[in-house]
């Protein structure tokens, strides 16, 4: 079993950044291709960004092209998602996740996830 923890979500005005973390655990984890999900209320989850299992392909969600970085340390078994220029509609609770399968933009593809971490972004 795998477990994921995200970390680092917080209030933070428009134009601002912040990063976030996934810290992987458990007696059978392997390098597996990750990513990052968000939803706010009343959404549906959506993809944020995808990262192959030795982080050498990155994938991103349109919305955060050219501002949001996806990447991978395999020995700290640790994710980060780097956001930068953040706007209120980044606000939602992001989710790092873990697919045995390969790279996917589809929630439902993800086989293990994290309890979520709450980003608040205000005008």
């Amino acid at each position: 079993q795998v477990q994921l923890v995200e970390s680092g979500g917080e209030l933070v005005q428009a134009g601002g950044s912040l990063r976030l973390s996934c810290a992987a655990s458990g007696r059978t984890f392997n390098i597996f291709p990750m990513g990052w999900f968000r939803q706010a209320p009343g959404k549906e989850r959506e993809f944020v960004a995808a990262i192959s299992r030795g982080g050498g392909n990155t994938y991103y969600g349109d919305p955060v092209k050219g501002r949001f970085t996806i990447s991978r340390d395999n020995a700290k078994n640790t994710m980060w998602l780097i956001m930068n220029s953040l706007k209120p509609e980044d606000t939602a609770v992001y989710y790092c996740a873990a697919n045995r399968a390969g790279v996917s933009y589809d929630h439902t593809q993800y086989d293990y996830w994290g309890q979520g971490t709450q980003v608040t972004v205000s005008s």
